[in-house]
């Protein structure tokens, strides 16, 4: 850009967009984006007209006396309404991606589990059948509670496409690289990334490098949303200017086409002759997103001890019960650790939350071994867990000098219900049958004599 010789000419920026292309900043921002000028209408959402013989559309996704802070809604301006996205449905079978509640007689859900990395198959598979549910909570009719999955996909959506009535889905990458081609732009993510994909939102899965794994959290419940800092602030953790929300993209393109509902638990298929991915302009906030985990800025002590791992939560999705989530989203990431006369990892604790971890890459401090990149462990609700022999003897007699973590991230999807184990976690994944052994060797140290440590 030239730079105007009048010195009191102000200089404007070269994209509206921000600084990402194809992305607009913000998390819970009201955007407008619009892939042909003058589609997006100024000043009102319904004119009796739209521009380009467009149709208007609302999305809503929660009730329309929602408090204003949380109401969330968009509107679409699409080359057809999404009625003729929809027509007679057939059921089908999914084996593999459940629903709860989902309470299997021949499992056992109570116990400290750990997995190795569900191995990537060679046949292919696609965003829907590449679904492997490990865990599900709650109850997916009463929208409270969420499921994790592992996904393995191999091959692209063709012609294909699915939104999910039940939930939103927060995917995180571990491996390759994919395409989310949604009716509000297109999301490209790989790991260290992460994406909310919202209720409702029609989607194909395309991929960009493969194969690709990684993890997925279906929330039943209320919206992921941004925790609270406290005293901590306005800055640190996860900044809304990182989350990164797609700007306007459109197909038209007839073809016949599959859409796959996600409803009740149940999954069902429609056939239409046309792609429905054809909003050519929009506004609102209600809207996918990603976000870089890499800019996730920790906070943590700086003297002794140190707090509940709670301080490293990314995204929480409330429940009824203040301060208790349905879902919190906990990243741990690089970070340093300088704490004096303190055991610096994640105590032995019981508690009332279930967690559930997945290893993204590296090596996580409470487990140097067995917990690799790709492998998962689940914590049920009030069983015991924390640091095995090797870690905790490491840590009581380390030399407490300053001393980053590095090359470690890992996450946890926790959630207030327990979470029930699939057929497929309990008799298919790579379960690590000796994992609740790594407490065995810890020994009694206990000598009464007054003062000895």
């Amino acid at each position: 850009m030239n730079r105007p010789t009048d010195p009191h000419q102000m200089v404007q920026a070269a994209t509206p967009f921000g600084t990402t292309e194809g992305y607009m900043p913000g998390f819970g921002n009201d955007f407008e984006t619009e892939a042909l000028p003058g589609a997006l209408p100024q000043g009102m959402n319904s004119p009796q007209k739209c521009n380009y013989g467009l149709y208007g559309e609302q999305l809503s996704g929660t009730a329309f006396t929602a408090p204003s802070h949380q109401n969330e809604r968009t509107w679409c301006y699409r080359i057809r309404p999404s009625v003729k996205h929809s027509h007679r449905y057939t059921k089908i079978d999914l084996p593999y991606w459940k629903s709860a509640p989902n309470v299997d007689p021949d499992v056992v859900s109570l116990g400290q589990y750990r997995w190795d990395p569900v191995p990537v198959s060679d046949q292919p598979l696609t965003w829907l059948t590449g679904m492997r549910t490990m865990t599900t909570a709650g109850d997916v009719n009463t929208q409270v509670g969420m499921a994790s999955h592992i996904y393995l996909v191999t091959a692209s959506m063709k012609d294909d496409y699915f939104f999910s009535a039940d939930s939103e889905l927060l995917i995180v990458p571990q491996e390759g690289r994919l395409r989310f081609a949604t009716e509000l732009g297109i999301i490209d993510l790989e790991p260290k990334e992460i994406a909310i994909i919202p209720r409702g939102l029609l989607y194909r899965v395309e991929v960009l490098e493969g194969p690709a794994r990684g993890f997925v959290c279906e929330n039943y419940g209320q919206k992921f949303e941004l925790p609270g800092r406290g005293p901590i602030g306005a800055n640190c953790m996860a900044n809304r200017r990182d989350f990164k929300t797609p700007v306007a993209a459109f197909e038209d393109r007839d073809a016949p086409s599959t859409v796959t509902i996600k409803w009740c638990g149940q999954f069902h298929v429609t056939q239409i002759d046309h792609s429905p991915l054809d909003v050519v302009a929009w506004h609102g906030n209600y809207a996918p997103v990603k976000y870089d985990l890499r800019t996730y800025c920790p906070v943590g002590s700086i003297l002794f001890d140190h707090p509940d791992p709670s301080i490293f939560t990314v995204l929480t999705a409330p429940s009824g019960v203040p301060g208790t989530a349905n879902i919190d989203f906990v990243l741990f990431r690089e970070r340093w650790m300088v704490m004096e006369d303190t055991f610096r990892p994640p105590w032995y604790h019981k508690n009332i939350m279930s967690e559930l971890m997945g290893n993204i890459y590296g090596q996580y401090d409470a487990k140097p071994q067995g917990f690799v990149p790709g492998g998962m462990s689940l914590h049920n609700m009030m069983l015991p867990h924390g640091p095995d022999k090797n870690a905790f003897e490491g840590a009581s007699n380390a030399d407490l000098k300053p001393e980053k973590l590095d090359n470690t991230m890992s996450f946890m999807f926790e959630t207030r219900f327990p979470q029930h184990l699939t057929a497929f976690a309990a008799k298919e994944a790579p379960l690590q049958d000796d994992y609740i052994d790594c407490w065995a060797d810890i020994e009694k140290k206990f000598d009464g004599t007054p003062g000895k440590k």
